[in-house]
């Protein structure tokens, strides 16, 4: 009896262990060599703010600034000249912006968006095109060209002209945005180019950077910063004022506005921590992103259907993989009953047949080492609130004593002695929060406003920002949402719906079958990236707020909620994301600045399926992190929100239901 219900059991523990390998694994892909950041590199940055149809104007700004040069270069080329002498000529570019014919203004604009693409006529290689246009973009910052980009822009803006005749047409093309697309992209090549450091970077730069950084930041624009021109641009959009905006375009100069502004990931960490030594609250335990560079990556559970058509398509799955060994030796030491004296942290090495298999995986070409040593504690530090802590002391003193004594966590008489260990317990990994100092000091304050005066606020970047944006909130956030709708892969086309193309359609339709190809992956990347730049500039925004105040963050939050910015991330993750993922919608040779160094070949098939080698597109993943963070903030300690995730139109109940 004994022998068989030990066979029985082990049975049960096979069983268990292939259903749960099954369901952790059933698609067998590699791990990706993903790096997450604030943005990807300089080039693929600056090679996304162009459209595959805007290709033949790098060949027009060229011949606008030939044009012009040869009388007043001297016979030299722009790289042969002294400072002084670049000086003298961007001096004449930038009087050219103020006359009053539109055709010779922009002439002339298009001559300083050729100088700040690098002058990639003069050069031979890409690093040669990337090093002249951070040096002409420090230069065209040096002499004030920033600014009169801005009233232009501001003059396109209203010009209601140009929105009238294009609402006129019966489709919006490329030829519509011309003026607007090349303010823009000097504008956004300037906030990239400085915003960046570089190790040769001169000591004036430095100090360039931060003098436009403080520019950007503060009121010069019209009493507003320049964030909220470019919001209120989108919402015109939006709202049918300005159809022929490239509002990719410009959700790109206003995400790299805010990163610029505001800093990156690694700034915020940096003022949460600066911020809790100011509040008198304990370090920093880790930084999140740090820690999930180290994990491990594991795939998604599979539905039953899943499962039962991987079993059948190949049977069991001979080869064990990494989390395979790891649930395995979790449950030899568990059926062993080993002591739990080395379970701080201490991580188990692979046995001999165990490293077999993984070095066959090492040896994979393209595919991340695995990880040989597997952490038995969990990856993050437990933390534990002030309000978990009262909700313990409640309910065993309901039980114990059959009262209770409210916010009390200090009194534990009548309580039994493990009930004190584990408040001791608890109270060693309590963590209190910058929102939870900032919640209470406003309570305070409602309480004793006389007594405790008004409170003094710090104008950071953020602070001047919100404020000047406060009043139409929820339209910018209705705006960024209705885009990101009509951006979404999952989206169908409705007569409605934002026309997001305005700036990518040419004034006349592919003809043939490889145009309409090449129209296609340009349509696709441009949504691509138009994803990517709202699902950076939302959680930048979020991530920002919150450590400036908790409240500014909640009201942000509360009208993203309520324009349905849930449901909206549910859908868009309503597809395969591996397959969104490993998809790339990119022809690698019309890529700048590979487009303006070397000859482009002839369009054919094999020209437009040629790309990188890597196994994944580098936005779609990042677009997909950045939602999934998005909605952690937005349903973190929120029961309704959490609800909305459950009742939300896709999710397993409603399949379920249905």
């Amino acid at each position: 009896m004994e022998a068989a219900s030990g066979s029985s059991a082990s049975r049960a523990r096979e069983l268990s262990r292939n259903q749960r390998r099954d369901s952790e694994g059933s698609l067998d892909f590699p791990n990706l060599e993903f790096e997450y950041g604030d943005s990807d590199s300089i080039v693929a940055e600056l090679s996304e703010l162009y459209s595959y149809t805007e290709e033949p104007e790098f060949a027009a700004n060229r011949d606008c600034f030939e044009e012009d040069f040869a009388i007043h270069g001297k016979g030299k080329k722009w790289v042969e000249l002294e400072e002084n002498e670049h000086k003298s000529y961007l001096m004449r570019l930038l009087d050219g912006l103020e006359v009053i014919s539109r055709e010779r203004r922009l002439k002339f604009a298009r001559a300083i968006l050729y100088l700040a693409q690098g002058v990639f006529d003069d050069c031979y290689t890409e690093t040669e095109v990337v090093h002249w246009a951070r040096y002409n973009v420090f230069l065209l910052y040096e002499m004030g060209t920033f600014g009169a980009l801005v009233e232009l822009l501001n003059m396109e803006i209203d010009n209601s002209q140009a929105c009238s005749s294009s609402l006129r047409k019966p489709a919006i093309s490329l030829a519509d945005s011309t003026e607007l697309r090349v303010l823009l992209n000097i504008m956004y090549l300037m906030v990239e180019i400085i915003r960046r450091e570089g190790e040769d970077d001169k000591p004036e730069w430095s100090s360039a950077r931060d003098g436009f950084r403080t520019e950007l930041s503060s009121l010069v624009y019209n009493g507003e910063p320049f964030a909220v021109l470019l919001f209120s641009f989108v919402n015109k959009y939006c709202n049918g004022h300005t159809p022929h905006c490239p509002i990719k375009k410009v959700l790109l100069l206003l995400w790299k506005t805010i990163l610029f502004c505001f800093g990156g990931f690694e700034t915020v960490q940096e003022l949460k921590m600066e911020k809790r030594a100011k509040l008198g609250l304990p370090p920093l335990l880790e930084n999140s992103i740090q820690v999930t560079r180290t994990l491990r990556a594991t795939s998604p559970p599979a539905s039953a259907m899943d499962i039962l058509e991987q079993q059948q398509k190949r049977g069991r799955r001979g080869r064990r993989d990494s989390l395979d060994i790891y649930c395995e030796r979790d449950e030899a030491r568990e059926e062993e009953d080993e002591a739990d004296d080395g379970d701080s942290g201490i991580e188990g090495e692979v046995d001999p047949l165990e490293r077999e298999a993984l070095i066959q995986d090492l040896h994979s070409p393209g595919l991340a080492p695995e990880r040989w040593l597997f952490p038995r504690c969990l990856p993050w530090a437990t933390k534990v609130r002030e309000k978990d802590i009262e909700e313990f002391l409640e309910v065993s003193r309901c039980k114990f004593i059959g009262f209770t004594l409210g916010n009390d966590t200090e009194t534990l008489v009548g309580l039994p002695r493990p009930i004190h260990n584990s408040v001791k317990t608890l109270k060693q990994h309590k963590y209190v929060s910058i929102a939870e100092v900032q919640a209470k000091m406003e309570e305070e304050l409602q309480k004793s406003p006389v007594s405790l005066g008004a409170e003094e606020v710090e104008q950071t970047s953020v602070e001047i920002l919100y404020q000047a944006m406060l009043y139409n909130l929820p339209q910018y956030m209705i705006a960024l949402l209705k885009i990101q709708l009509a951006a979404a892969p999952t989206s169908k086309a409705k007569t409605d719906s934002i026309n997001i193309l305005a700036d990518l359609l040419p004034e006349e339709m592919p003809n043939t079958v490889l145009q309409s190809m090449k129209l296609g992956i340009d349509v696709n990347r441009h949504k691509e990236i138009v994803v990517k730049a709202i699902s950076a500039l939302m959680l930048l925004l979020l991530k920002h707020l919150k450590l400036n105040h908790v409240y500014q963050f909640e009201y942000v939050s509360q009208h993203l909620v309520f324009a349905n910015c849930i449901p909206l991330i549910l859908k868009f993750f309503n597809q395969s994301i591996m397959s969104y993922v490993t998809t790339k919608n990119s022809i690698f040779v019309l890529d700048y600045p590979h487009c303006v160094i070397h000859e482009l070949p002839e369009l054919t098939t094999e020209v437009l399926e040629a790309g990188d080698h890597t196994q994944f597109c580098w936005r779609n993943l990042f677009s997909c992190i950045n939602l999934l963070r998005i909605l952690n903030k937005l349903t973190k300690w929120k029961h309704s929100r959490i609800m909305i995730l459950m009742l939300a139109p896709g999710t397993s109940r409603q399949r379920s239901a249905a």
